[in-house]
């Protein structure tokens, strides 16, 4: 075994999706693998692409959305080191990109090209097992996505978004209003009037495009509307 599969094994060793699959099972993924790296900002895939990989991430961050005809985006998730995208396109029939994945940071990426992945599940029961993990947790996810877009407020979205990216007190990374309506599922300028009316009632204070919690209490119950 070359350094570079050593490499390879080892990095994908640290996946947590991973983590079950014995030396041999891991070993047949990594050969299958291949290494690549993104700039940040670049586009990973497209959304309604044939789907020809999926992704392991190595390094860095990515935001995976939607977009309608419109222009309009919808954040479906963010990932990060450990975690993996595209997994489902590859056991559909004629499976395309159900979303596109641009690269946040610089990242680190193993691809491992869709017919590969289904010859590995078909010959290695344990990772078709490690996958199906996977898939409930990811349609765990979408049936949150989907009850907070349907019976959820702005306001209320608003709330617990603030209140699961704050630290300190604080929401560090400078999002900009775009950004958090696109995670919100709605526009920018309802975004801007929520954020006014929170820092109105006292909630919040807007300091230099860093947003400061002041009353998480009150966060959390409008989180709860």
């Amino acid at each position: 075994m070359t350094d570079m599969d050593l490499k390879t094994l080892e990095d994908l060793r640290a996946v947590p999706l991973l983590t079950g699959l014995s030396e041999e099972a891991l070993a047949c993924l990594a050969r299958a693998s291949i290494r690549r790296t993104y700039a940040a900002g670049e586009i990973i895939i497209v959304e309604g692409d044939p789907c020809r990989v999926t992704y392991f991430i190595v390094k860095g961050r990515v935001r995976v959305f939607r977009t309608s005809p419109s222009g309009r985006e919808q954040v479906l998730s963010q990932l990060g080191p450990g975690q993996a995208f595209n997994t489902v396109p590859p056991f559909l029939p004629h499976g395309r990109n159900h979303a596109t994945v641009q690269a946040i940071t610089p990242v680190v990426l193993y691809a491992v090209p869709a017919g590969e992945l289904r010859r590995l599940v078909l010959k290695c029961p344990e990772l078709a097992l490690a996958l199906l993990h996977d898939f409930a947790q990811r349609l765990d996810h979408l049936t949150d996505l989907a009850e907070s877009l349907s019976l959820q407020t702005v306001r209320g979205r608003l709330a617990r978004f603030l209140l699961e990216h704050a630290e300190a007190g604080q929401v560090t990374r400078r999002w900009t209003q775009e950004e958090i309506a696109a995670h919100l599922g709605t526009v920018r300028d309802v975004v801007g009037r929520a954020l006014r009316a929170f820092a109105d009632a006292g909630l919040i204070r807007l300091d230099r495009q860093r947003i400061v919690l002041l009353d998480r209490e009150g966060l959390e119950k409008e989180a709860r509307r």
